[in-house]
């Protein structure tokens, strides 16, 4: 099993709390799709032949493909990989790019699963964030996309806003469980530096964010999905039973994919690369027959830090037998540094695996911290 990513780095607008790599301008774009068929080629050899089950558009804002770029790449990846017949086939789209002409060209092209970039169904939300689509664009494209024939479709909510309450995300999750929608991907709204949000707030132009009520509207999330049917199988994601994220879910468990585009990053086991995040210094470099990335092998502390930092974000959680697969010393310091987690019931042993407890799901990120070499 394997699965290639492709990082599509143009945005009609820039979100003022993101810190992807992506332009607004589009000049580029033509050379750009160029340099990604030749990539697909130059890295042919990286999967080692292994059929690909997930395809992933990402960006950035990958709805601003042409039919014909599209066309192009998905020749190229058929030309040049096995693809699966039930291969999942995702594309992350803007609520404005959806229309019944594109989803009709997406179909074709063989995607199977939209990622709809909504953040929120609240006009004030989208302003403060700078989304180029507004609120009945939001609900609108779901409809347009069934329509279409798309069974497979995610959104995407942000919580933590400092601009709404937290009846208005109470909302938001309402109008998510009236869509019927088997999947969600929720995060909570960071202030990234160098973003445009980091700068007003530093100036006083935006309001500071609270992390006492982002972390109020996370254990109400958690609740509400529950009570809904929904399994908490990542922090950030929720799906109905069997509707996982499949791409997504084959980082978690360490499964080996291609990153194609600036920026990109590949894994192997053992090893990751990246791409350089610029995107004139991509072509060229791909122009030059030279593959622009950064290599590194993963020591064998790097592997558990790795495997602890992924894993116990899942609803899996860390299995004993695969710290032990590192070596005894790895399960002895696990086993050390998770014992007061374990007492205060943060970290929970469930079967042959430890996972996070409910209350302990939005500590993810410094408990994980805590187990590191």
């Amino acid at each position: 099993m394997a699965g290639i990513y492709l990082h599509i780095p143009f945005c009609k607008q820039a979100c003022h709390y993101c810190d992807f790599h992506f332009s607004t301008s589009l000049k580029l774009k033509d050379p750009l799709v160029q340099a990604i068929l030749k990539e697909l080629e130059m890295q042919v050899d990286y999967l080692e032949g292994a059929a690909i089950e997930t395809i992933y558009f990402g960006g950035g804002t990958p709805s601003l493909l042409s039919a014909n770029d599209l066309e192009q790449i998905f020749t190229q990846i058929h030309r040049l990989y096995t693809v699966k017949p039930d291969a999942e086939i995702t594309l992350e789209a803007n609520p404005d790019d959806i229309h019944a002409d594109q989803l009709q060209v997406w179909k074709t092209c063989g995607i199977n699963r939209l990622s709809i970039g909504i953040q929120s169904f609240h006009e004030k939300d989208l302003a403060f964030m700078n989304r180029a689509h507004n609120a009945k664009e939001a609900l609108a494209c779901i409809q347009l996309a069934r329509n279409a024939g798309f069974e497979l479709l995610t959104i995407d909510l942000i919580y933590g806003s400092p601009v709404s309450s937290q009846a208005e995300w109470a909302e938001n999750l309402e109008i998510f469980r009236n869509l019927e929608l088997p999947h969600l991907s929720s995060y909570a709204l960071t202030v990234e530096p160098g973003t445009a949000l980091d700068q007003f707030i530093k100036k006083g132009k935006a309001p500071a964010l609270d992390e006492e009520k982002a972390a109020q509207e996370f254990t109400y999330l958690i609740s509400k999905m529950q009570e809904w049917g929904y399994e908490h199988y990542e922090i950030s994601n929720f799906s109905l039973p069997g509707k996982y994220a499949r791409h997504n879910t084959a980082y978690w468990f360490g499964t080996p994919y291609l990153g194609i585009g600036p920026s990109a990053h590949s894994f192997r086991p053992g090893f990751r690369q990246w791409n350089v995040a610029n995107n004139p210094k991509y072509i060229k470099a791909i122009q030059a027959d030279t593959l622009p990335f950064i290599q590194e092998v993963l020591s064998k502390d790097e592997q558990y830090n790795e495997y602890i930092m992924t894993r116990l974000r899942t609803q899996w959680g860390c299995a004993i037998q695969d710290i032990q697969d590192l070596g005894t010393a790895y399960f002895s310091h696990f086993r050390q540094q998770a014992a007061p987690f374990i007492r205060s019931k943060q970290l929970i042993q469930h079967q042959d695996a430890f996972i996070l407890s409910p209350e302990a799901k939005f500590l993810a990120d410094g408990i994980a911290a805590a187990l590191f070499i």
